[in-house]
């Protein structure tokens, strides 16, 4: 428990009160073991090429050919005959025009424990739970606003299509605050928690104005700035997973993630719901403020840094206050160093739209993705329509139809964890990777799955008993979980080096659709009817269902012309 916490806010909060006198770190218990944690290759690397790693023309016979002569100073600083400075971890000559001398810090092996790799298993499901968690907590702030928007309508006096801008424009949030936060948790001297807990903290306070808003415009103007603070989970807690699991677990992972995603706007409305019903819209906010908050509070105790940048920048930073050598460095450093603040704006803003845009791949399935999630919030506005319209359920019961969605992540879980076991797994190399374009086979399913939910909901509410469109309606989650797990993976494989950006980038495509959809959404409902404007939604979804087997079948030679993807696999 003391190495959970040492990591989180608090355990920071109670190192810094005691002065560093609790919660302590191996090498605070024994400052000699400075040595175990300095990477003798890396560093030799450093001396003598000035990176970490030897340039690809380098030959195996250039080798020093007098570093045996070496000695050392009493400074702990190593000279040759000829006054020519030498590397004291690595032995290696520094070259004095290329080298540097510098002691790399690193992993001490495979198994350093400090590693998220190699956390404990109950660590990294814990760890994965508060990510599910605090997705959740902030998910389900859009739907959750759903079940009052006739109270808003009518307490201020606007249009229901006005007021569905409450809920549009918090999710237009969740568009833009990726491309900020989540190549914001790449910078190794942040991490990812400052950005978890910093933008939560605000989200929590800034429901209670949306709660107290006294206008419409007031209103309007704290719903878009929670959803754009409140956001940096929906991108990068993708990334956390890939920080904590190894190519072959993270879809595991990722898959308890999705239902985190999954559940908050399908369970916002059956919350809310009874909420707006039995006392008034402003209630529905309240819950959220309550539920966020006390999510807040256990992340800020709970939930430790996942970024291995970080977590060697931090490590970095101790043993060279306790050694007091200021050679000691950690490649996170090095990189930051020959950053400029271009580099970084480019990093942060710009990155994450050049590659959405200019990448195929990421282009193609974010548009995929995009067009499911502004399905899913269109579709969301046809429940109103047909459970309290034609079925006759009051604000309450309504809620309670979205459980088929909810309950469909259950059913489709088990042969997806099965499939990944039996039939993924075997195909990871001996280094532990996986072509990327196997990550797509269950699309194939999903992409099937939301025109099949689409036709069936459309066409059996009204002709059927009420539980026949929410049967049919599990169908969509269990295409969207298939699509979404999919998707993520490969583009996490596909990018690995700029995760965080790529998944901000998926986050606002997917984001923006589901701004724009719903605004449109009871208009068309009330114009074609339950069954026709289903069904046009489905024929949209059935135009994208190439998508994924294109990829299967070419992503491979596309990623070997890209920049940016991976070509060795």
């Amino acid at each position: 428990m003391a190495e959970l916490i040492r990591d989180t806010v608090f355990g920071h909060f109670l190192r810094l009160m005691t002065g560093n006198k609790v919660l302590l770190y191996e090498e605070e218990k024994n400052p000699e073991l400075w040595k175990k944690y300095v990477h003798e290759e890396k560093s030799g690397n450093m001396a003598k090429h000035g990176q970490t790693t030897p340039p690809n023309d380098e030959k195996p016979e250039e080798q020093d050919t007098d570093d045996s002569q070496a000695r050392s100073t009493s400074a702990g600083s190593t000279v040759v005959d000829r006054d020519q400075q030498v590397n004291e971890v690595s032995g290696k000559r520094v070259d004095p025009e290329k080298g540097r001398d510098v002691h790399l810090v690193d992993w001490y092996g495979p198994d350093d424990p400090e590693n998220p790799r190699n956390w404990s298993r109950f660590k990294r499901i814990w760890v994965t739970f508060c990510i599910c968690f605090l997705t959740f907590s902030v998910y389900i702030g859009s739907a959750i606003y759903s079940a009052g928007i006739e109270g808003v309508s009518r307490e201020f006096g606007v249009s229901r299509t006005a007021s569905v801008l409450g809920l549009t424009l918090f999710v237009l949030g969740y568009a833009l605050g990726p491309m900020v936060w989540a190549p914001m948790s790449e910078i190794p001297q942040i991490g990812r928690n400052p950005v978890y807990i910093g933008t939560l903290v605000v989200f929590v306070i800034f429901q209670v104005p949306t709660a107290l808003a006294v206008n419409f415009g007031m209103l309007l103007a704290f719903r878009f700035l929670t959803g754009f603070i409140g956001s940096p989970s929906l991108a990068t807690g993708g990334a956390s997973i890939g920080d904590m699991y190894s190519p072959k677990k993270r879809t595991y992972g990722m898959a308890v993630w999705g239902i985190g995603a999954v559940s908050g706007p399908t369970l916002g409305p059956l919350v809310g719901g009874f909420a707006a019903q039995h006392r008034n819209w402003r209630w529905t906010i309240w819950e959220l403020m309550w539920l966020s908050g006390f999510c807040l509070a256990l992340l800020i105790v709970f939930l430790p840094e996942t970024s291995s940048a970080n977590i060697l920048y931090r490590r970095t930073r101790r043993l060279r206050k306790l050694t007091g050598n200021d050679k000691l460095i950690s490649e996170p450093e090095l990189q930051g160093e020959s950053m400029t603040g271009k580099d970084i704006v480019m990093m942060t803003l710009v990155r994450p739209f050049t590659l959405s845009i200019g990448e195929p791949i990421c282009f193609c399935l974010n548009m995929y993705i995009a067009l499911i999630y502004g399905l899913l919030y269109i579709w969301f506005e046809s429940f109103p329509i047909v459970f309290i319209q034609i079925y006759g359920f009051n604000l309450g019961l309504e809620g309670l139809a979205f459980l088929g969605i909810f309950i469909g992540v259950f059913v489709v879980l088990p042969p997806f964890v099965w499939y990944q076991h039996k039939y993924i797994e075997p195909k990871f190399d001996e280094n532990g990777e996986l072509k990327p374009e196997w990550r797509l086979p269950p699309s194939f399913v999903g992409a099937f799955a939301i025109p099949i939910c689409l036709f069936w909901f459309g066409w059996s509410a009204g002709r059927t008993h009420w539980i026949m469109p929410i049967i049919g309606s599990a169908w969509f989650s269990i295409g969207a979980f298939l699509l979404f797990n999919s998707v993520l993976n490969y583009l996490s494989d596909a990018y690995p080096e700029y995760a965080a950006s790529v998944l901000a980038g998926n986050d606002f495509f997917r984001s923006c659709f589901g701004a724009g959809f719903p605004l449109f959404a009871t208009q068309m409902y009330n114009y074609l009817g339950v069954d026709w404007a289903s069904s046009t939604l489905a024929f949209i979804s059935i135009a994208f269902i190439p998508i994924p087997f294109v990829l299967f079948k070419y992503g491979e030679s596309i990623r070997k012309k890209s920049k940016h993807a991976r070509h060795d696999l």
